[in-house]
């Protein structure tokens, strides 16, 4: 019978999140880059194609209900890198064929961006149902935090390497790059999941202490109706759509706001925004730590850690409604610091807490409901960054003295994460005791996390 995994294993499991931010990263960042500055097109053209893969991604309860059905998440995972590699490659060759053919080469990213952002959907939503499946419920803070972080791994590690290879840049050089890229992403990705799911749940069944578990050939209208009648699963789906509305919001608004109101420089507004993802690692860590260590005791309960992350999220932000209305003394690096803190607690608490809810309403149906709170919070980051910089617009054009404007933009978050910490506290199992009450006494743990883009 499978046994739960090691750190060994989730550390494998991670590196996958590494192959797929390291596409993911040239994609939505470098192809950006090249289409605004050295094709000179406008910046609302890769802006589109970046909203339009989070929209595919609507797609994740299918795809997670498929893997339900085959009762593997490996093929899934591997095909969705596979489709994730092609569409970065087709990603950067329609970036290139731009230069000379526009019109074929955005046809050619649409559907690129589209692949991409189906293949991200596959693997993510499977790769996070197997933890979900294999980790002991004590390590799930610690493993969301470790999948989390070598996705931003990928990320960093990617745009520093493909950086440098990319000077001189050409049209020629860019394809090489990217493809040789996703390619590699995809092989590191193959040999990270080889033999890390055990054996088939249908040659090699597991007790799941469950009365009856769901047909394997439900359709999928049925299996998603199922889950979403499930109130824990709905309440849970409105409570990361609302969080992440509220977590993304800020991310195009902050760097004008402190180079508006407070006068930085666009160096100055970077460190900024340095600092505030330092502080999303050590709220990471923090919750990682405690989740491990204290496991079963109430400091390290994911209710606690969601709840008192969008409360200290809001208190945060009512810090940056307060500097918007006091201006140069406000402490603003503190504040935004605390941001961070505050948003990495709260941020893989939720991820984690996803690994625990995906069994609860029966099992069968993982792969649906991390695919549906998937999807949420791809639909909530699709729509934060654009609706704060509406918002913003729309608060500057009724309020001649921007920092007002910005302040009701950020008040306007904060009162989101209240509404995301009252919609916490209403979720059923979130806490050890319900479901160590529930959980079944399988060696392979269904019941006991996210998200994210990833």
């Amino acid at each position: 019978m499978n046994h739960a995994l090691g750190w060994i294993g989730i550390f494998r499991l991670g590196l996958v999140q590494t192959a797929l931010g390291a596409i993911v990263v040239l994609t939505t960042s470098t192809l950006n880059r090249v289409m605004v500055v050295e094709l000179a097109l406008p910046a609302m053209l890769p802006g589109i194609l970046v909203a339009l893969h989070y929209a595919v991604q609507m797609l994740r309860p299918r795809l997670g209900h498929g893997s339900d059905l085959g009762g593997r998440r490996t093929p899934w995972i591997i095909g969705g890198m596979a489709v994730l590699a092609a569409g970065g490659t087709l990603a950067a060759l329609a970036t290139v064929l731009m230069a000379d053919h526009f019109v074929a080469g955005v046809a050619l990213a649409v559907l690129a961006f589209m692949l991409i952002g189906v293949g991200v959907g596959a693997a993510g939503t499977s790769l996070l149902v197997l933890l979900a499946k294999r980790v002991d419920d004590g390590r799930r803070a610690a493993a969301a935090t470790i999948v989390w972080m070598m996705m931003i791994l990928g990320f960093a590690v990617t745009a520093g390497i493909t950086g440098k290879l990319l000077d001189p840049f050409s049209g020629e050089r860019l394809l090489q790059v990217v493809a040789g890229t996703s390619v590699c992403a995809f092989m590191l990705a193959l040999v990270a999941v080889r033999g890390v799911e055990g054996v088939s749940p249908a040659t090699k069944p597991v007790s799941t202490g469950l009365p009856h578990s769901p047909p394997k050939g439900t359709p999928f209208r049925a299996a998603l109706a199922q889950v979403w009648g499930e109130s824990h699963a709905r309440l849970f789906t409105l409570f990361v759509f609302v969080s992440m509305l509220a977590y993304s919001a800020q991310d195009l608004i902050l760097e004008p706001f402190a180079g508006t109101v407070f006068g930085y420089s666009p160096g100055q507004s970077t460190q900024l925004s340095g600092l505030q993802h330092g502080g999303v690692f050590a709220g990471m860590l923090l919750v990682a730590l405690t989740g491990t260590v204290f496991g079963g005791r109430q400091i390290g309960s994911l209710r606690l850690w969601i709840i008192g992350g969008c409360i200290a999220s809001a208190c945060a932000l009512a810090g940056l409604t307060a500097a918007g209305f006091s201006g140069q003394g406000w402490p603003l690096r503190e504040t935004v610091f605390l941001l961070g803190v505050s948003n990495g607690a709260f941020a893989v608490a939720a991820i984690a807490s996803m690994m625990r809810l995906a069994g609860q309403g029966g099992a069968g149906r993982e792969g649906v409901r991390m695919g549906l709170w998937g999807a949420a919070q791809a639909i909530a980051f699709a729509l934060g960054g654009f609706a704060g910089t509406v918002a913003v617009d729309l608060t500057r054009a009724l309020i001649a003295e921007p920092g007002v404007a910005y302040a009701l933009v950020f008040a306007g978050e904060a009162l989101l994460f209240i509404v995301s910490a009252a919609m916490a506290m209403r979720i059923s199992g979130l806490q050890p005791a319900t479901v160590a009450a529930r959980a079944p006494a399988a060696p392979l743990p269904l019941m006991p996390r996210a998200e994210g883009e990833a």
